[in-house]
């Protein structure tokens, strides 16, 4: 499978979706694409919602691409990997529309940030999360605003020390998920029942609701450059480098 984001707009739907083949991380490219992705199809008369998705039926998304992290060596392009994150889940935010999102199976990194960057979130039993960074010798910093708004200073922090998976269970009671289902066909039949009911409604309601929802994030903007170069400093030391060598060379074995 080649890295992919398409979409497709149904009764004024947008369905994203974004696939590649190393368990959904996303390298610059597609970062990239989704961003602009999101803030097209949000810009569209007809489009009233948002469902963003990964494919499969496995992990909704591995957050950064360890290959492309091994390849950075240099402080720009370093930040412009980490700015990727920072487009997209600020397209989230600003796009105008109510972003829904469809997480089937395990997220972690960057994928916690896209599912916290939700308006509304489904997910599976099977769809548990963690802030690995630390691992590698980073820190959940560029999706940590988001993550933060939803489950709090001290929850957030916890993530990042501990690095362990919560269940998904644990992520509806602290307010990432919204609905949990048993599996994905269950999930699917509630999402279209959503959407349906949502695309009919008033789009200045929806409209004001996005924004009200999002009051009191304004600072992201000046926020976003300082922990891009946190991400993008660290990424930088060979102790990093050296720790996603090793997490490769484990998912190759």
């Amino acid at each position: 499978m080649q890295p992919f984001v398409t979409s497709e707009i149904k009764n004024n739907i947008a369905e994203i979706t974004f696939g590649t083949p190393k368990s959904n991380s996303l390298p610059s490219e597609i970062l990239e694409k989704l961003a602009q992705t999101i803030l097209d199809e949000a810009s569209k008369n007809g489009v009233q919602i948002i469902l963003l998705k990964s494919e499969g039926d496995k992990a909704f998304c591995a957050g950064a691409s360890f290959d492309e992290l091994l390849e950075i060596n240099n402080l720009e392009a370093s930040k412009h990997f980490f700015g990727g994150f920072t487009k997209v889940l600020n397209a989230m935010r600003t796009c105008g529309k109510i972003v829904v999102v469809r997480v089937q199976g395990k997220t972690t990194g960057g994928g916690v940030g896209i599912a916290c960057a939700a308006d509304y979130c489904f997910a599976t039993k099977d769809a548990s999360l963690a802030l690995p960074e630390l691992n590698l010798g980073i820190g959940p910093f560029v999706i940590g605003p988001f993550v933060e708004r939803k489950i709090g200073k001290s929850q957030f922090i916890a993530m990042s020390l501990d690095t362990e998976f919560r269940t998904a269970n644990w992520a509806k009671e602290n307010h990432i998920y919204h609905q949990v289902f048993e599996n994905i066909s269950e999930m699917d039949t509630e999402i279209q029942k959503f959407l349906e009911k949502l695309s009919v409604k008033s789009a200045e309601a929806l409209a004001l609701i996005k924004k009200v929802s999002w009051e009191g994030t304004e600072h992201f903007e000046k926020l976003m450059p300082e922990r891009i170069l946190m991400s993008a400093s660290l990424l930088l030391k060979d102790s990093t480098k050296a720790n996603i060598e090793k997490k490769i060379k484990c998912k190759r074995d």
